[in-house]
């Protein structure tokens, strides 16, 4: 039997996209027995510096529409939405640098860490610009299984970490930049994104041609 690949998720945690995509990913892969590898991407890499753009929000009238269209898939799935979706972003590089450490150093704790930093910063409104702020970790967030397919987050297991010192070492700016990188030769350019079997599908709205590339084989 030819071994199935694992379907390969980048996400930037700005995104309001990305973080509805991080809620779902795991229960959808899990359902066609296919693991996750979770990947940090930054747009103001992909976007602003590559693709000479600027950000969603800032687009004359796509900007708007999209504040209303994150509003609206909120309501859709019962998630809570603190931020508003139209605010200055946080700089995303402390969640960046301490995810990628964590996936070298501890990659059994990673992804429930970037869940939990996501869910701060959406529905708590946490920053995390400033490294200092990752020193109230864990976080004491939990939700039951619900619409978006949200599990109990624990990571008491890492609670004796110095997630303060590893954000700001030079190894875990060094991690977040091959990934960055490794994103950009992939062809990444936007959050969500999931490449499965090769195949790149960029939008939380790709979600649907997911599940049935999954079902069928592909097409």
């Amino acid at each position: 039997m030819k071994p199935v690949s694992p379907l390969h998720f980048y996400f930037d945690f700005i995104s309001p996209y990305g973080y509805f995509a991080s809620l779902r990913i795991n229960e959808l892969a899990g359902r066609f027995d296919r693991v996750v590898e979770w990947h940090p991407m930054l747009l103001g890499v992909s976007v602003m510096k590559v693709m000479g753009l600027k950000p969603l929000l800032d687009t004359p009238l796509k900007g708007p529409y999209t504040s209303n269209d994150v509003r609206r898939y909120a309501r859709l799935h019962g998630i809570k939405l603190t931020r508003p979706p139209g605010a200055a972003p946080m700089n995303p590089l402390t969640c960046g640098r301490v995810f990628a450490w964590a996936k070298q150093h501890h990659p059994e704790l990673a992804v429930d860490l970037a869940r939990v930093m996501l869910r701060a910063y959406w529905e708590e409104d946490a920053d995390f610009s400033d490294p200092q702020s990752l020193a109230q970790l864990p976080f004491p967030i939990a939700a039951s299984q619900g619409t978006a397919g949200r599990t109990t987050i624990d990571i008491a297991s890492g609670s004796d970490i110095d997630w303060v010192q590893a954000a700001q070492s030079l190894e875990a700016a060094q991690l977040l930049r091959a990934e960055v990188d490794a994103s950009l030769k992939a062809g990444v350019f936007g959050s969500p994104t999931v490449i499965v079997d090769g195949e790149l599908f960029w939008g939380i709205d790709k979600f649907e041609q997911i599940e049935h590339w999954l079902e069928t084989g592909g097409w």
